[in-house]
């Protein structure tokens, strides 16, 4: 089979990406937001939050702690882009979820794979970027290039992967095509803009439907998912060099330690139980994004993970902004 030769997931919260300048932009739209998925998986209003909300979260709402924070996440960002230069796969696999940027109100799969030659990362319009949120904008160069730029798609292995898949009785939609106007979403441009995987190497994106109720997949199914993922590599390519990403997560927009804790624990530990348990009520909202590391781990159950960091991006007393979380498996 091939040979996967390292596994990836890291959080793409422009939190991230947009300076610790803007975490105060960040705060301000939480504030505004009336659906926060509450640590109880109840939606509830900022106020609501705020009056449940633990008092010592002030401490984590410093300057100086922020700063200590977003070097922490810069520097766990950069050991991953080495280990996966190190690596020097042939092709990467991408997982990850698309929050309409290619799928719309026409057609929103829970499973999808490209089998084209391409997929195009497309400029936001000056009038786009004039709409965005400072903070949203200032992250942007970590989501989308300033001109279209080409991802080469290894539309060999993605057809062997959505039939294998539904061979195993997964629905998966397959298309080959970009519709006009789309563009490919930010969990598949993040491993190029800040993962520094290479231009030139092809990709193989997997498209998880975490976000748009009804048809969002359960823990169970995205487990399930990455391990027949895995058997499609078996007798592919014997000589190919396989990467793995999962891209986005842990819980935002309100910091769930307990949940993200339970997650990268599970998948330290290879608790296949733990993981294919977490409720779909806790797993909405940003907390969604979750399930693409589910689906990484079933992938790479057979590897050793570590977890490289985890750090819990506070931004307002009420609990809100992003638990970043990055973690490899060799």
């Amino acid at each position: 089979m091939a040979e996967i030769v390292v596994g990836i997931a890291s959080s793409h919260t422009p939190q991230l990406s947009s300076g610790v300048d803007m975490w105060p932009d960040h705060a301000e739209r939480d504030r505004r937001n009336p659906w926060l998925l509450g640590k109880d998986a109840q939606y509830r209003t900022y106020d609501e939050l705020l009056a449940m909300a633990d008092p010592g979260i002030e401490r984590e709402l410093d300057r100086g702690v922020w700063d200590d924070k977003y070097s922490r996440c810069q520097e766990a960002i950069a050991a991953l882009a080495e280990r996966l230069g190190k690596a020097e796969p042939d092709v990467a696999i991408i997982i990850g979820d698309d929050q309409r940027e290619l799928f719309l109100d026409d057609g929103i799969p829970a499973f999808a794979c490209c089998t084209g030659a391409e997929l195009v990362d497309m400029p936001p319009s000056d009038e786009a970027l004039d709409r965005m949120p400072k903070g949203i904008r200032a992250a942007s160069w970590a989501s989308h290039s300033d001109r279209p730029v080409r991802h080469t798609v290894s539309a060999e292995l993605s057809r062997r992967i959505a039939e294998k898949l539904t061979g195993a009785d997964f629905d998966i939609t397959v298309f080959t095509e970009q519709r006009q106007g789309r563009s490919l979403g930010h969990a598949f441009t993040f491993p190029r803009y800040r993962l520094a995987l290479p231009a030139d190497l092809p990709i193989v994106p997997v498209f998880v439907n975490t976000y748009y109720p009804p048809n969002v997949p359960s823990a169970a199914r995205c487990f399930a998912l990455g391990r027949q993922i895995c058997l499609a590599l078996e007798g592919w390519e014997p000589s190919a060099r396989v990467a793995v990403i999962a891209s986005g997560g842990l819980s935002h927009f309100v910091i769930d330690e307990d949940l993200d804790q339970r997650v990268l624990t599970g998948i330290a530990r290879r608790d296949a139980g733990s993981l294919t348990s977490l409720s779909r009520a806790h797993l909405r909202s940003g907390n969604s994004e979750i399930l693409n590391w589910v689906c990484a781990a079933g992938l790479l159950e057979d590897l050793d993970a570590t977890v490289l960091d985890y750090v819990p991006g506070y931004r307002t007393p009420a609990g809100t902004g992003a638990g970043m979380a990055f973690a490899y498996w060799e």
